[in-house]
């Protein structure tokens, strides 16, 4: 792929470019007769073409091929992530606007064109009935549930929910219930719905529009899906396709290379070699070392060599002790520290150790404690058991100290000596010393490290008769002669660098010109310039030093490169070696660079040297291209590209093996079976001149050093072992090795293979100067849900606009789609110079790849495709018709199961029934109280110091009510059956004036006040309240009476419409004529509102009847008596917090200690010092308590020490949610050692239909917990696991079924009851049931159901009400209090709440466990859906840096452990999930605030 040009002239600059033009060839018309092509071997696999017109022509068909592939996709825009802009680290950027529009109006008018949107004015909410009419209907918003009818494209709402739907928009917006974690940020973006209704802001609904027009284009590959509904949810499995091309040629042999000729006097060793010139030839210049400005520093000679070699090693085996012991004996392991500026000293060290017989080990200068991969050195050096490091004095001087002056210990390294071998710290041999010169034996001569694919480091050990024998191969097939001069510009501790420009050299006496990357980095021209000057035989160069200098070239005119007879690329082997080559030879070969001197060769640490191109004066063949088809190659087979002129990949071979050796080629997988001709597989070396082993690792020595190829049929080769290279290629004609990539670099998807390499060359043909940096591209796989899944990092250039930017990934995205048929599952731009480098330059893939995972690589951009790529989800399940409600009892009963039905004890044995029926109201109850027990105390109020705020006994609550009577009756002049609304504190009033609502027979509403600091968000609500429930009159205190009235409020309310305003603080003290006695018990005692967490507020109506059943339920529970006392540390306005805020005290005459959780705020111990205390033995609190605890007082040991928890019994969270395990365990686990019992701490559970339906109380046996098979709920199953096991949810149960309460499991669509263990809805039959919803219209068919429902078989006569709950229940092996095996009720999750995603339904809570656990920084997060998309919201606990780095873990989590593809990810600010007060998650609002563009995201990622 290239990038098109749009005139000849200036494509010749660029087209020096190996990056641009990454497998390209481009060449001068003077060049063109020189290159014949495969002429021999079937044209089946090869194409043949001379190099004239017929390449012009190829390379017109590539940049056509590119412009196609890009052109392809111009009509499709693609979702632009939104960043806030403290996160543009350095853009430019000034608009959010996605990349298609100019503003938001013109996006809302094309956005209406499409008929998508049907847009109203936004109407002022104080007219109430559209609001009504939602909270009949169940909220709009909630389509989560059935997201799929709200498919995008669908057709505009009627108009009459147009108009409900915008005023409940901000409505049910502000519906925000003041949190404990602090409140949100208010609503006032303009709204827009769409056709489903949800309010919506254009930019958010554009670009999820846009996003749902990427998806709908089918997938690439057609799935042949399938799914087991049993319990093994299969994951697709690639099916081989059946016309995927296969491999047809005959099996290889093993070619065979020339034989080592015999050379007259041939040293028997290195040092042997050494011996000789240092001693005939001293003079001779060995090594030239230059300095950063290209100067000749010093000239190394043969004599200096051998004498500061000698006194080198006289030095280490004789001078350094340590207990008068020597410090290393012969085989000791040394590591060899020194800068790539100083190969001098490097020389003298390596021959040194030599000399001495130790193994030098040489590594790279570490830099810093952080440096990347140096942890892994570490554990090679330890492994080694290195205890001494060489080094030179200026490098000492620079490494880190310790404050003791000595080098700092390196993070993961053993304790190192460090010696410095500048000439002052060696001692000059003794007379009698002389080191023992050997021939070439099987012993270690030297360790070369090496980084895996996977980050670990190993050291391949090579042999003082491998070495000797690479070096004699090198010179006979470079031809390599006495004194010649060598440039080497590569790394001289390892690899090339070191045979060539270490070994080899010394061997042959030669004179090396070493130039430093420095130099490089300073002047490019530098190694052509010493060409030059020295008139150097042969240079050592990468492609890279080829490119860097076609860029500085213009001005040298003077330069020859007449004197070169081998030009030896060291990595020939990768994809854009072959047009660095063709562009350089291009430009240099009017300053004489003959063709046939460019010599690519392939080598691989294991293997050595593995082949080398000849120049045809040492019998070279001609060289040799392949044009090969890119898809083929990915099924591993070759091809002459044919009819795909896009995708092809342009190899040069790298000449012929080397002297002496056999090679073959491999499969890559398993068996070593041999490839056939026309396949790719490994090439594995057969010769005296490979590395021996991995150093201390036996099991993949075997593997790699000591293969045994076979024949299909299985029989060996040959008796002699083969080392496996780790390259990929094949032999073409003229027995010439292809090489095409690179084992590190496969990257094996869908089971076709890619390499890294060829995909990075692809991005860079995507104009990359403007946008990134040129070799800064990393391409890596990693594996998500068994596949790999291909990652792309780049670095990007700090003057790139955050839209161009974007607009080059996106451009990348497609032309890797293109031309290697692959989707790129994620894209990532970080800033400049923050990816970790490799010591010499070049992106440190592994260690990338691991910051990657740890989410530490801190992107400035992120754009993830799992859409296109994850093709291996399991099918989305199909529902299957329904077993009708009698088939399911039959087959219950066949399988011997119980339908599943529980109830609590029996109410009418447990009490003489004359109390109860004393007992029926409670205004009766309190007036009993005030005339027997006047001043038993009922009620304490503490405030953040734990002292006492205010009390309440008996009588003083009875002459309080009284007053609030009056009151009403007088100044208020409402009649009986008036609602009244009371906007109260927690506190004493709230209590008296509910029991003067009953005095006076009002109904009492409670209402939370609105928050001073936040009315425009919690005003609303209690407005909508006091609209909603058509009170009369509102009670309240002077302060909130001001604030109702104020300026503030009129900007968020019409204050003009509250109806009559009473404040109750001074009251005149009247007597009542006589206290309301109710009709009946059936008549309405009080109306519970309350705010579901799928934003729909629900108010239910409690009977007098209902309201004493409930309160006798929970004392015979809690065996609740005058004589006792709890602690309350819940909100009081709804549910079980008000009914033991307010009524139970009155009720069962205990003494209730009332801690308002607002207290916590200011002083998190408040409840648990009252505990202790007042030695409490039942306490309630909710989950946002039991967290502030949990949370802050984990540190607080001071105040700890005097509390003391032995005394509670029971400590139940009050809740209507499947329990927190994770966080009830650990309030357990933290406060255990303050005497709290590990059986204390339970929950409850209760619903709107009935607020209490289990609570744990003080008898009866501890709560179970179960695990259940995650992926089994999701078909709405329960599969029982043990613990641990995978995919396992620990489930606990809910506390005690509440005396009188019975509760059935129930089918969610045919109303049939459900067997022991199924999944079902709960419903529950009781006393204390609410009696139905509290509408205006009493419109009540909708939700009649909610509390009259019958089963539709078996018992058809009792009367239910649906909890809108799934759950189950289990009998225990367990005995309750009546000597019962025991029912344990597990509650799973709301059924508003759950997400229909794939066929499959989901509980919001499990993906949100699963996203939490991904990154350390995660402080909360909450999913929902949108038009099928997954939605996830994460709080970012941390530097905003972080942000980018959550997306791609939140998508790989949520894909691993749910097959759920998320489809945006939003990043906010911690505290922005709404929660109410039982704290729990209010996904809806958060939902609504998105759409609305109202959440200040720092981050929104929508996923392709």
């Amino acid at each position: 792929p290239i990038f098109p040009f749009q005139d000849e002239e200036s494509s010749a600059v660029a087209s020096l470019s190996p990056f641009i033009f990454p497998r390209q060839m481009k060449l001068s018309h003077s060049s063109e007769q020189m290159y014949l092509v495969f002429c021999n071997l079937s044209t089946r696999f090869f194409r043949v073409f001379f190099l004239n017109d017929t390449f012009k022509a190829s390379l017109d068909v590539h940049t056509e091929a590119v412009q196609a592939a890009l052109a392809k996709y111009k009509e499709r825009k693609m979702p632009m992530p939104s960043k806030r802009r403290s996160v543009l680290v350095h853009s430019s950027v000034e608009t959010y606007t996605p990349p298609d529009t100019s503003s938001a109006s013109e996006d809302e008018g094309s956005l209406r064109r499409q008929g998508r949107i049907t847009s109203t004015p936004f109407q002022s909410h104080s007219n109430v009935e559209p609001w009504l009419n939602r909270v009949i209907q169940g909220s709009s918003t909630s389509s989560s549930a059935s997201s799929t009818s709200s498919h995008p494209g669908g057709k505009p709402a009627a108009a009459s929910n147009t108009a409900t739907v915008t005023a409940a928009a901000t409505v049910l917006a502000d519906l925000m219930v003041a949190s404990v974690r602090g409140v949100p940020r208010g609503y006032n973006s303009s709204i827009l719905e769409t056709a489903d209704g949800v309010p919506v802001n254009s930019r958010v609904s554009s670009k999820i529009q846009q996003l749902l027009n990427t998806l709908k284009r089918p997938k690439r590959p057609p799935l042949k899906e399938f799914f087991v509904d049993d319990f093994e949810e299969l994951l697709e499995v690639q099916q081989p396709d059946p016309n995927q091309p296969k491999p047809e040629g005959n099996q290889m042999n093993v070619l065979k290379g020339e034989p080592l000729g015999m050379v007259t006097n041939w040293p028997p060793s290195l040092l042997a070699a050494l011996q000789r010139w240092g001693t005939t030839q001293p003079k001779a210049p060995c090594l030239t070392a230059l300095d950063t400005t290209g100067k000749a520093i010093y000239t190394l000679t043969y004599g200096k060599l051998w004498s500061r070699s000698l006194k080198l090693a006289y030095t280490l085996l004789n001078r350094l002790t340590t207990k008068n012991e020597p410090l290393l004996k012969p085989g000791d392991r040394v590591a060899l520290v020194f800068p790539n500026s100083d190969p001098v000293m490097f020389m003298v060290a390596f021959y040194g150790c030599l000399l001495a017989e130790l193994i030098p080990v040489p590594i790279e200068v570490p830099l810093t404690r952080k440096d990347a991969g140096s942890q892994q050195i570490g554990f090679l050096l330890g492994s080694c058991g290195v205890t001494l490091a060489l080094t030179t004095d200026a490098c000492q001087k620079g490494l880190p100290k310790a404050q003791t002056g000595e080098v700092v210990t390196f993070k993961g390294w053993p304790r190192l000596m460090w010696f410095v071998i500048d000439g002052k710290h060696l001692a000059k041999p003794a007379k009698d010393w002389h080191p023992q010169v050997r021939d070439a034996s099987a012993e270690i001569a030297y360790i070369e490290y090496k980084t895996s694919k996977e980050g670990s480091t190993v050291g391949i050990t090579v042999s003082h008769a491998s070495m000797l024998a690479h070096c004699h191969a090198l010179t006979q097939a470079c031809g390599y002669s006495e004194a010649e001069t060598l440039t080497n510009v590569l790394d001289f501790k390892r690899d090339a660098g070191l045979w060539h420009g270490v070994l080899t050299s010394v061997m042959n006496r030669m004179h090396v010109i070493s130039i430093p990357y420095a130099l490089m980095k300073v002047n490019p021209l530098s190694w052509i310039q010493k060409v030059c000057l020295y008139k150097a035989r042969v240079a050592v160069v990468k492609s890279r030093d080829m490119h860097w200098s076609l860029l500085a070239q213009r001005d040298q005119r003077d330069v020859s490169l007449s004197s070169l007879r081998m030009l030896l690329v060291a990595d020939g082997a990768n994809p854009w070696s072959i047009s660095s080559c063709d562009a350089f030879l291009n430009v240099f070969q009017s300053r004489g660079l003959r063709p046939e001197v460019i010599c690519p060769c392939a080598s691989s640490s294991e293997a050595l040297t593995v082949a080398i191109r000849r120049p045809p004066e040492l019998g070279g063949p001609p060289p040799g291209k392949a044009v090969l088809s890119m898809n083929c190659l990915s099924f591993g087979v070759i091809r002459v590209d044919t009819e795909e002129k896009l995708s092809v990949l342009t190899v040069q071979d790298v000449g012929q093996i080397m002297p002496g050796a056999n090679v073959c080629v491999v499969k890559v997988d398993g068996t070593p079976y041999l490839c056939k001709a026309d396949e790719v597989g490994e090439i594995c070396v057969n010769s005296g001149a490979t590395g021996m082993a991995y150093f201390g690792l036996l099991g993949i020595t075997k593997n790699v050093f000591e293969a045994i190829p076979v024949t299909a049929a299985g029989v060996p080769v040959s008796d002699q072992p083969f080392t496996r290279t780790g390259l990929l290629g094949f032999v073409g004609p003229d027995y010439l090795v292809f090489v095409v990539g690179k084992l590190d670099g496969l990257m094996t998807v869908s089971g076709r293979r890619h390499n890294a390499d060829d995909v990075v060359a692809t991005a860079l043909a995507v104009e990359p100067m403007k946008f990134v940096y040129r070799g800064r591209i990393a391409v890596f796989s990693v594996t998500v849900l068994h596949d790999d899944r291909i990652v792309l990092v780049a670095e990007q250039r700090p003057d790139a606009s955050e839209e161009d930017s974007f607009q080059w990934m996106s451009r990348v995205l497609q032309a890797v789609d293109s031309i290697h048929q692959v989707g790129v599952y994620c894209l990532a731009l970080v800033p400049a110079n923050t990816l970790p480098k490799a010591p010499l330059g070049g992106i440190h893939i592994s260690e990338t790849k691991q910051r990657f995972l740890e989410g530490a690589l801190h992107p400035c951009n992120v754009l993830m495709c799992p859409h296109t790529c994850v093709t291996n989800l399991p099918k989305p399940r199909q529902k299957q018709p329904d077993v009708g409600p009698a088939s399911m009892i039959v087959g219950n009963l066949v399988a011997g199961k119980r339908i599943a039905q529980a109830s609590g004890r029996d109410v009418t044995q447990l009490e003489d029934n004359d109390q109860a029926r004393k007992f029926l109201y409670l205004a009766d109850v309190l007036q009993w109280r005030a005339q027997t027990t006047p001043d038993h105390p009922l009620f304490l109020l503490l405030n953040s110091k734990g002292t006492v705020a205010s009390s309440a006994s008996c009588i003083q609550l009875h002459k309080r009510a009284e007053r609030v009577a009056v009151a009403l009756l007088e100044k208020g002049r409402l009649n009986v059956g008036d609602h009244v609304a009371l906007v109260y504190p927690p506190g004493v009033d709230l209590i008296a004036t509910f029991y003067g609502c009953l005095y006076a027979g009002c109904i009492p509403i409670t209402v939370r006040p609105p928050h001073p600091q936040n009315l425009a968000t919690t005003l609303p609500t209690v407005k909508m309240i006091v609209e909603v429930s058509k009170s009369a009159c509102i009670l309240t205190t002077q302060a909130i009476m001001k604030l109702l009235k104020s300026k503030e409020a009129a900007a968020a309310v019409d204050i003009k419409t509250w109806p009559t305003i009473l404040d109750t603080d001074d009251m005149p003290k009247k007597k009542l004529a006589g206290i309301f006695r109710p009709a009946s018990p059936d008549m309405l005692a009080y109306l519970d509102f309350s705010v579901s967490t799928t934003g729909i507020l629900a108010g239910v109506k409690m009977s007098h009847a209902a309201t004493s059943a409930l309160c006798r339920s929970i004392k015979l529970q809690c065996e609740l008596y005058p004589s006792r006392q709890i602690a309350i540390c819940l909100d009081p306005y709804c549910g079980l917090g008000f009914a033991l805020w307010c009524l139970c005290s009155v009720y069962s005459g205990h003494q209730s200690i009332l801690v308002p959780p607002l207290e916590l705020e200011s002083n998190v111990s408040v409840w648990l010092s009252a505990v202790s205390q007042y030695k409490v033995r039942v306490t309630f609190c909710s989950y946002s308590v039991m967290e502030m605890c949990t949370k802050g007082l984990g540190t607080q040991t001071d105040i700890l020490r005097v509390i003391n928890l032995s005394c509670v019994r029971t400590c139940m969270v009050v809740a209507e949610e499947r329990p927190r395990i994770t966080l009830t365990q650990s309030f357990s686990k933290l406060f255990k050692d303050l005497g709290l019992s590990a059986r204390a701490v339970s929950t409850t559970f209760g619903c709107r239909v009935n607020v209490a339906i289990c609570l744990q109380g003080t008898a009866g046996p501890d709560p179970t917990t179960v695990y259940v098979d995650m992926r089994a709920l999701r078909h709405d199953r329960v599969r029982l696991v043990e613990r641990g096991s995978p995919h396992s949810l620990p489930l606990m149960e809910s506390g005690k079924i509440l005396p009188g309460v019975k509760v059935i499991i129930a089918h969610t669509e045919t109303k049939g009851p459900l067997g022991d263990s199924h999944l079902g809805e709960i419903w529950v039959s009781s006393p204390h049931n609410a009696t139905g919803y509290y509408t205006v219209y009493g419109e009540e068919a909708l939700h009649a159901d909610h509390f009259t429902a019958r089963l539709s078989f078996g018992d058809t006569q009792t009367i239910w009400a649906r909890t809108g709950y799934l759950g189950f229940l289990r009998r225990t092996e367990l005995t309750d209090a009546s000597g019962e095996r025991h029912d344990a009720l597990y509650v799973v999750g709301s059924l508003d709440e759950t997400l229909e995603l794939r066929g499959m339904r989901y509980h919001p809570i499990d993906i949100e466990t699963s996203v939490i656990r991904a990154h350390k920084s995660i402080a909360e997060c909450a999913v929902f859906t949108w038009t099928n998309l997954l939605v996830v919201v994460v709080e970012l606990e941390g530097s905003e840096q972080e942000a980018l780095d959550l997306v791609a873990l939140v998508t790989n989590v949520v894909l691993e452990e749910h097959y759920l593809i998320v489809g945006v990810v939003v990043i906010v600010d911690p505290g922005v999930i709404p929660i109410n007060s039982r704290g729990e998650k209010q996904r809806m609002h958060l939902r609504d605030g998105f759409l609305a563009d109202q959440l200040d995201p720092i981050y929104v990622a929508y996923n392709m």
